[in-house]
């Protein structure tokens, strides 16, 4: 636990997504170079299998069509590294103090 939150780490796609299958989860930081799968699409079976959590991608990349893409399947934010970590530490507090939904039914 950090911080009063509960953390599961997966070191590669396929991990990531069975851990979505067993545990409760209410938000995901998302590398997008992660092996097995990329984040791209990890994020794509998420919102595949209508799960509305809030996703946040780090990645090395600063290329428009994949920020494009991520925004398309409803990533929250999208960091590029190197990243200051209270950055992304703020961010996950705002967005899970706000409880929203994060579907991308209407988009």
């Amino acid at each position: 636990m950090v911080s009063g939150y509960k953390i599961h780490q997966a070191s590669n796609g396929l991990e990531a997504l069975k851990i979505l299958e067993s545990e409760e989860v209410d938000c995901i930081l998302l590398d997008m170079k992660i092996p097995r799968m990329n984040g791209l699409e990890i994020l794509k079976q998420i919102r595949d299998n209508k799960l509305s959590i809030p996703v946040f991608m780090m990645t090395a990349f600063r290329e428009q069509e994949l920020i494009d893409e991520a925004g398309k399947l409803g990533v929250v934010n999208y960091f590029t590294k190197p990243f200051n970590i209270f950055d992304i530490r703020n961010e996950v507090v705002k967005v899970l103090e706000q409880g929203q939904d994060y579907s991308v039914e209407d988009r």
